[in-house]
C-alpha cells in the first residue's frame, strides 16, 4: 500500500486550498522487511548484553567512560544503560559519521581519509585525501558555498574591512551597519515589516520560543519538528501537545479540545496557542500543508510560529520559501523563522513577522542580549546571496540556481523511484530520503557508496524511527546532470548490492504524468 496524497483538482475536500498537485509519498514498510529490521536489532541487543557481560568480567577490554572504583558510592555521573546503544550498536557504524573534509562542501569535496584499528572506538589519519567526491550531503541547495565568486569576493572585502569578530552583543557595542542592511534586507525579501538576525540557526528556536510563549500557554508541535524546536518549546515552560505529522484532522482536535476545555483542572482559557511546524521537515522531505494549518489558526484564533531552515531559498518561484511555493501571504504567518546555513552558505537565523514583534524580541530574547553578534563577513554572505536570489546584483544568476534545483530535485527523485528504492517526502522537496531499514545495511551504504566516491548522510535510531534507517540525499543546483547521474548509477549498484529496491509501487505511466501536467496547467 502508497501512503500517498495527492491534493489538487477535485482529490479530496481540501482542493480549494491549492492551485496544483501536492504529491508526497510515504510507502508503507513491507512486512518481512520490517520483520527483519526487528529482528536484526534484536540480535545486536543480544550480542550487546553479552559483551557487555564479558566486558564486566574483562574478557573484552572496555573504551567507555566509567567511574572510578574509588567513586562507586557517588552519584553515577555516566548512566550506563543510556549509553547502551552507543556502545553496542552506534560504535559499530560510527566510521559513516563525522567524517573530516578538507574543501569547500560544493557539488564536490575533498574527504580525509582514516583507519580504526579498534573497532571505531578511535580513528587516525592516514594522510590520503580522497578528491573530487560527489557531495550529496549537503544543505547546500543553491551552491552559494563556494571559495570563488561574487558572494566569497564581497566576505573577503568585508573580513578586511570588519574583521572576522564583533566580540560584542548587539545591545553594546557589537551592532554594525551591516546587521542592519542585513534585517531591512531579509524584512524586504520574506515581504514583512521587519526582521531580526542571530548568530546561530539552532539558537533562533531554542531561546525565541520561550521569549514567545510560557507558562500558561499551550504549544502544538508537530510529531516530526526539529530538535532546535523541541527544546525551544521545553524550555519555555509551556504545554505542550504533540499532533500527527502533516496531519490537519490530529492538530483541528488539539485545537478544538483546547479552545472547548481550556488549561486542566482550572479550565481557564489558554493565554495563547501557538502552533510549531517546518516547512520541510529535514528527516522525511515533505512539505508542511501550510495553507491549511493557516486556516485552522484562523479559525481558532491560535499562532503560527513557522520553521523555513531548509525551505527558504530552496521553494517558491522567488525562492522565498514555503509561503512563496504556495502562492500565500506572509502576513499569514505570525512567527516567520529560518536560517542562514543552508540555501545561502552562510551560518545564523533570522526570525521575520510585524514590527510590534521584533521590538519585543530585542529587548527580551536570551540570544539577542547575551550572544555574540553575527560575524561581518557571514553577515556580508548573507546579503550578497540574497541579492543574487532577488535578482537585485544586476544578473539572472539567482533565478537560474532556483530553476536548475527545481529540476535537479525532479531529476533524481523520479529517477530513484524508477529503479525501485522507497523514497519518503514531496516531489518539490530537494531533501530526498532513501529508505535502508536495516541496522547492518545502514554502515554498508554509506561505506559503499565512499567507495564510489559518492558523500553520503546515513540516519538511524534515535534519529529516525527504529525501523525507518535511510539515506538522506540533499540536490544542489550546483549539481550537474552528470554528476546525479554518476551518483544515480552508484546508488543503483549498491542497490543491488544491498538488496534495497523495496518498492512494491509502480511508477506513473506516461498517461498518469500527462494528467497531473495537465491539471497543473490548468489550475495554475
Amino acid at each position: 500500500m502508497n501512503k500517498s496524497s495527492i491534493v489538487g483538482g477535485y482529490y479530496n475536500s481540501y482542493c480549494y486550498f491549492y492551485n496544483k498537485p501536492f504529491v508526497e509519498s510515504f510507502e508503507e514498510t513491507p512486512l518481512l522487511v520490517a520483520v527483519l529490521t526487528y529482528m536484526g536489532y534484536g540480535i545486536l541487543t543480544l550480542f550487546g548484553y553479552l559483551r557487555d557481560f564479558l566486558r564486566d568480567w574483562n574478557f573484552e577490554k572496555c573504551h567507555v567512560a566509567k567511574e572510578r572504583d574509588e567513586q562507586k558510592d557517588f552519584v553515577p555521573l555516566y548512566q550506563d544503560f543510556e549509553n547502551f546503544y552507543t556502545r553496542n550498536l552506534y560504535m559499530r557504524i560510527r566510521d559513516n559519521w563525522n567524517r573530516p573534509i578538507c574543501s569547500v562542501p560544493g557539488a564536490r569535496m575533498d574527504v580525509m581519509e582514516r583507519v580504526t584499528h579498534d573497532y571505531n572506538w578511535t580513528f587516525k589519519h592516514t594522510g590520503t585525501v580522497l578528491f573530487d567526491v560527489i557531495n550529496m550531503g549537503s544543505y547546500n541547495y543553491l551552491g552559494f558555498a563556494e571559495n570563488s565568486g561574487l558572494c566569497a569576493n564581497a566576505a573577503v572585502e568585508a573580513a578586511m574591512k570588519y574583521g572576522l569578530g564583533v566580540c560584542g552583543t548587539r545591545h553594546e557595542i557589537g551592532n554594525l551597519d551591516k546587521h542592519e542592511e542585513l534585517e531591512k534586507l531579509v524584512a524586504r525579501f520574506l515581504g514583512v515589516e521587519s526582521s531580526m538576525v542571530f548568530g546561530m540557526g539552532f539558537a533562533t528556536n531554542s531561546m525565541n520560543i520561550p521569549t514567545l510563549a510560557g507558562k500558561g500557554c499551550l504549544i502544538l508541535s508537530d510529531e516530526l519538528n526539529h530538535a532546535s524546536l523541541v527544546l525551544g518549546a521545553r524550555l519555555s515552560g509551556s504545554t505542550i501537545r504533540v499532533f500527527k505529522h502533516n496531519n490537519m484532522q490530529s492538530l483541528e482536535k488539539l485545537l478544538r479540545d483546547a479552545i472547548v476545555h481550556g488549561q486542566p483542572r482550572t479550565h481557564r482559557p489558554w493565554k495563547k496557542i501557538l502552533i510549531l511546524v517546518e516547512g520541510i521537515y529535514s528527516m522525511e522531505g515533505s512539505i508542511v500543508r501550510l495553507p491549511e494549518v493557516i486556516a485552522l489558526k484562523k479559525k481558532y484564533k491560535a499562532y503560527l510560529y513557522l520553521d523555513e531552515a531548509h525551505s527558504i531559498g530552496a521553494l517558491g518561484p522567488g525562492g522565498r520559501g514555503v509561503v512563496d511555493y504556495f502562492g500565500l501571504d506572509p502576513c499569514d504567518v505570525d512567527i516567520m523563522m529560518g536560517t542562514f546555513t543552508k540555501s545561502f552558505g552562510a551560518a545564523g537565523g533570522y526570525i521575520g513577522g510585524n514590527k510590534e514583534l521584533i521590538d519585543y524580541l530585542r529587548t527580551h530574547s536570551h540570544s539577542a542580549i547575551y550572544a555574540t553578534s553575527m560575524s561581518p563577513p557571514v553577515a556580508q554572505q548573507i546579503i550578497t546571496s540574497m541579492k543574487c536570489i532577488m535578482g537585485e546584483d544586476g544578473t539572472t544568476l539567482g533565478q537560474e540556481r532556483l530553476c536548475q534545483l527545481s529540476k535537479n530535485t525532479t531529476y533524481f527523485r523520479r529517477r530513484l523511484q524508477e529503479m525501485g528504492f522507497i523514497i519518503y517526502g514531496n516531489n518539490d522537496s530537494p531533501v530526498v530520503p532513501l529508505m535502508l531499514y536495516m541496522p547492518a545495511k545502514i554502515g554498508a551504504f554509506g561505506r559503499e557508496m565512499l567507495k564510489r566516491n559518492i558523500g553520503t548522510v546515513v540516519v538511524g535510531f534515535p534519529a529516525t524511527p527504529i525501523i525507518e534507517s535511510r539515506a538522506r540525499f540533499c540536490v544542489s543546483a550546483a549539481h550537474t546532470k552528470e554528476m546525479l547521474d554518476t551518483a544515480l548509477n552508484a546508488i543503483s549498484e549498491v542497490g543491488d548490492l544491498l538488496q534495497l529496491k523495496y518498492s512494491r509501487h509502480a511508477w506513473p505511466s506516461d498517461e498518469e504524468t500527462n494528467h497531473f501536467s495537465y491539471l497543473d496547467s490548468h489550475q495554475d
